[in-house]
């Protein structure tokens, strides 16, 4: 008893280290793994559609902003790990997609022009 009296505060730094630790390693095998980065391209893309048929075209930053409140309603826990500018990024990879899907498909077309 006298050991942990006298090293109370040894003892208490070497919980918060621990703490700390397992904290920083939770938080590591939390990130997302390729598979589901993969599958929030796939619904990236969706957005974006969805974002084109009610905004239209010429209101990119308005279409940005509904994709990425769609996004945190979807996917509130990454949206906490990965940063706006990623976010923007991974946007920008789902529209190359997306436009690639309006060029070859004219059922995509058809939707998003509300046909």
């Amino acid at each position: 008893m006298d050991f942990i009296v006298n090293n109370w505060f040894l003892i208490m730094a070497l919980v918060a280290v621990l703490g700390v630790s397992i904290f920083a390693v939770l938080k590591f095998l939390k990130l997302p793994t390729n598979e589901q980065l993969s599958k929030v391209k796939e619904w990236l893309v969706f957005a974006c559609m969805e974002a084109e048929k009610e905004l239209g075209g010429k209101t990119g930053q308005l279409k940005l902003r509904m994709v990425y409140d769609m996004f945190l309603t979807k996917f509130g826990w990454l949206a906490k790990i990965i940063t706006f500018e990623k976010f923007s990024t991974l946007v920008d990879e789902a529209l190359l997609r997306f436009k690639e899907m309006l060029k070859s498909n004219k059922a995509v077309k058809n939707i998003v022009e509300g046909k």
